[in-house]
C-alpha cells in the first residue's frame, strides 16, 4: 500500500443505517473512524431536496435526489438503480444489467447516506419464528441468533432511531418486550382509512370465517385486527426533531425530518471524531495473510473521476446494501485475490438475493376517509405473518396505505395527477372516467373532491424464499462513469412466494367485501413482473403481478457453517477477521416485517463485538 493511504482503526464502507450506527458506537468510544460514502454526504440541510421533489413533474421515489432521472447509468459515477417496466432489460437506460434476469428486481436505492431518507420509516420486528424457517420447510436455513438474542438491541435500536409504538399493538405472533418496556414515543394517530378498515374487519360471521379456511391459519379467523405500525417518526418532538407534521411525502422526502434517517447518526459521529469522505467509491478491497489490508477508493465530482486513494485500517466494515457489498467483494479479484471475490470461499457471495415482492391493491370505499393526511402508512394488519401456512406458502404483511391511489395508478405519473387530467380532458386512465367527459369549475371541483377522498390502497408485502440462483454478479459489458462494473441481477420468484401472492388476492376480495368497496386493482398486460395463477374460485388462471419493497437482503448470509453462509452472528467474514459485511444482505431468511430496526439492532451487536475484541481495548 502506498504511503499516502488514510489510517484509522476502522474504515467503513458506506453512511447508512448500519456504517452510521456503528460509526457512531465505536466513535464516542474514541475509536479512530473513518467512513467512505459513494454519495454527496450529509449536506448542511434538505432545503435543495425538497425544492427538488416539489419541482419535480413527475414524483417518483428518485425524484429529490442526484443523478438526474435522465442522466444515463454509463455516465454517472455512484449509479442508482430506478425501475420501468418498458426500459428494464436495457442496461443503456438501467443501472442494473438484467438483460438475462427471468424477472425484474423492481427495487430502488439511494447513493445519499445509505438512501435513508428514501424509506417510509417502518420499523416492525421480525416475529420469533422467523429466525428458525427450517420448523416449517427444511431447505429454509435458520438464522445462528434467536429473536431472545436480538431483544436488547432491538429496544437500542428503537432508542437510536427514535420509534413511536405501541407495545400491545405489537405483542402477537410470540413477540415479547422486556418487563415495563415501552417505546420511546407513543404511536403515530390511526388515520380515518385506518378506523374504518379497523371497525368493518373487526368481526366476521361464521360463513365469512369458514370462507377464509384457505388462510391455513392455526385457528379460525374470526377478525382481523388492525394495528399502529412502529415507526421511526416522531410522534412527539425526540431529540431536537420536531413531531410528524402529516406530510404523505415519505417516500421520498420527510420536509420537516421528522423521520428518522442516517444523516442524524453520521453527525453525532462527526462530531465524536468519526471522518466522513464523501464523493468516495470504494473500487477494491486488499488482502495480505489473510487480513483485509486496505481498500482503495476513487473520489469524484461532477460524475468525473477526480482522484484515488487507500485507507487502512486495524478494522473493515462494509456497510453498503445487499447489491453494491457483493458488487464490491466481486471487483476485489486484481494482484493475486481470491478469482471469486473476497470473503467469498462458499461461493455464496452475492447468492440469495431477496425483497418482499408487494401485491399492490386499490380501491374506492362508499364513504370518504380523506387520504393525504398523515404520513404513508399508520396501519397495518400483521398477525398473517406467521402460523402452519408457512409450510406451503409464503406469509405476508398487509399495509393500509393513506396516499390514496398516487402508488397505484398511472405509472411515474401517479394520482392524484392521473385522475384529475382524466376529469380536465376527458380521459379515462384511471378507469374512473368511463364516460370520458371533460369537467370543469365547480362540477369539476366536486367530481374531484368525491372520488379522491373515498380513494384507497392495500398492499401485501410477501415473504421470498431463499434462492441461490437469485443473485448479484458483474455486468460484463456495463459500466458506470468511473469504469467500475455495474451489478447484473439475476432474479426471480419461487412457487412459494408466488402461492402467497395469490392467497393474497384471495383475501383482497374478502376485505374489499368487507369494505364495501369497489375494486379497480388490476395487472398491467406489459406488466414485465406478471405471471398468471389457477385460483380457486376464479375462471381460467388470474394475472397477478408484484412491486419492489426496496428491502435489498440475503446476499451476504450469517451462519455458524463457513460452507453455507459469508459470515457469522456478529457479521464478521468466516474468512477474514478483520473484516464485517453489515445490513440487510446477512438475513438468511426474510420474513415480512420491513428490515430496518433488525439490521440497526444487528449493526449496534457488532458495534459492541468490535469495542470489545477490538486489539486495543483494555
Amino acid at each position: 500500500m502506498a504511503d499516502t493511504c488514510i489510517e484509522c482503526d476502522v474504515a467503513i464502507i458506506g453512511s447508512g443505517f448500519a456504517g452510521s450506527l456503528i460509526a457512531k458506537e465505536l466513535s464516542r468510544r474514541r475509536i479512530r473512524v473513518v467512513i467512505l460514502e459513494a454519495g454527496p454526504g450529509v449536506q448542511p440541510n434538505i432545503n435543495g431536496y425538497t425544492r427538488s421533489f416539489y419541482k419535480a413533474s413527475i414524483k417518483v421515489p428518485e425524484s429529490p435526489y442526484p443523478p438526474a432521472l435522465s442522466d444515463a447509468p454509463s455516465a454517472v459515477a455512484a449509479g442508482r438503480p430506478s425501475f420501468s417496466g418498458s426500459t428494464w432489460r436495457d442496461p443503456e437506460k438501467a443501472y442494473f444489467d438484467q438483460k438475462d434476469s427471468t424477472l425484474p428486481f423492481k427495487s430502488t436505492y439511494e447513493r445519499l447516506a445509505g438512501g435513508t431518507s428514501h424509506w417510509m420509516g417502518l420499523t416492525p420486528r421480525l416475529v420469533p419464528n422467523d429466525f428458525n424457517m427450517k420448523r416449517y420447510d427444511p431447505s429454509f436455513p435458520d438464522w445462528p441468533i434467536d429473536y431472545g438474542t436480538l431483544s436488547e438491541w432491538y429496544e437500542k435500536a428503537e432508542a437510536e432511531l427514535g420509534v413511536s409504538g405501541d407495545v400491545a399493538d405489537h405483542s402477537f405472533a410470540n413477540v415479547t418486550f422486556s418487563p415495563g418496556y415501552a417505546y420511546p414515543m407513543p404511536r403515530i394517530p390511526p388515520s380515518l382509512f385506518d378506523r374504518y378498515v379497523g371497525e368493518k374487519l373487526a368481526h366476521f360471521t361464521d360463513d365469512e370465517t369458514k370462507s377464509l379456511d384457505f388462510l391455513g391459519t392455526a385457528a379460525p379467523v374470526t377478525e382481523l385486527m388492525v394495528r399502529s405500525l412502529p415507526a421511526a417518526r416522531n410522534s412527539q418532538p425526540y431529540r431536537n426533531r420536531r413531531a410528524c407534521a402529516g406530510n404523505t411525502s415519505c417516500i421520498p422526502i420527510c420536509p420537516i425530518q421528522a423521520k428518522y434517517d442516517a444523516t442524524i447518526t453520521l453527525n453525532d459521529a462527526t462530531n465524536n471524531g468519526a471522518r466522513l469522505i464523501d464523493h468516495a467509491v470504494a473500487s477494491e478491497i486488499l488482502l495480505e495473510n489473510g487480513h483485509v489490508s486496505g481498500i482503495k477508493f476513487i473520489t469524484h465530482k461532477d460524475e468525473a473521476k477526480t482522484g484515488e486513494g487507500c485507507v487502512q485500517a486495524a478494522i473493515y466494515v462494509i456497510a453498503a446494501n445487499a447489491i453494491e457489498t457483493p458488487r464490491l467483494l466481486r471487483m476485489s479479484t486484481k494482484s493475486g485475490q481470491p478469482a471469486n471475490g473476497v470473503a467469498n470461499s462458499s461461493g455464496l457471495v452475492g447468492c440469495n438475493l431477496m425483497d418482499h415482492p408487494q401485491f399492490l391493491t386499490w380501491g374506492l370505499l362508499p364513504v370518504p376517509v380523506f387520504p393525504y393526511r398523515g404520513p404513508l402508512v399508520t396501519s397495518a394488519i400483521g398477525d398473517l405473518c406467521d402460523g402452519p401456512f408457512r409450510k406451503q406458502r409464503a406469509a405476508f404483511r398487509i399495509s393500509l396505505g393513506n396516499e390514496a391511489w398516487s402508488a397505484t395508478v398511472g405509472g411515474v405519473a401517479g394520482d392524484p395527477h392521473v385522475t384529475t387530467v382524466d376529469f380536465v380532458n376527458g380521459t379515462n386512465f384511471s378507469d374512473l372516467n368511463k364516460d370520458k367527459g371533460a369537467l370543469s369549475g365547480p362540477e369539476l371541483a366536486r367530481t374531484l373532491g368525491d372520488l379522491i377522498s373515498r380513494q384507497f390502497r392495500i398492499a401485501f408485502a410477501v415473504e421470498q424464499s431463499p434462492d441461490p440462483n437469485n443473485r448479484v454478479t458483474l455486468s460484463t459489458t456495463a459500466t458506470d462513469a468511473l469504469g467500475l462494473p455495474r451489478p447484473k441481477i439475476a432474479y426471480n420468484i419461487s412457487d412459494y412466494t408466488k402461492r402467497g401472492i395469490a392467497t393474497a388476492f384471495r383475501l383482497k376480495k374478502v376485505i374489499f367485501n368487507k369494505l364495501g368497496a369497489q375494486d379497480f386493482t388490476k395487472t398491467a398486460v406489459s406488466d414485465p413482473g406478471g405471471f398468471d395463477a389457477t385460483i380457486e374460485g376464479e375462471t381460467g388462471t388470474t394475472r397477478l403481478t408484484y412491486g419492489g419493497a426496496g428491502h435489498l437482503m440475503g446476499t451476504y448470509r450469517m451462519g455458524n457453517d463457513p460452507k453455507q453462509s459469508v459470515v457469522d452472528s456478529y457479521q464478521r467474514s468466516h474468512d477474514h477477521p478483520n473484516l464485517f459485511l453489515v445490513g440487510s444482505g446477512t438475513f438468511p431468511t426474510v420474513g415480512t416485517a420491513n428490515p430496518t430496526i433488525t439490521l440497526s439492532a444487528l449493526a449496534l451487536r457488532t458495534a459492541d463485538h468490535i469495542f470489545e475484541t477490538f486489539p486495543s481495548h483494555g
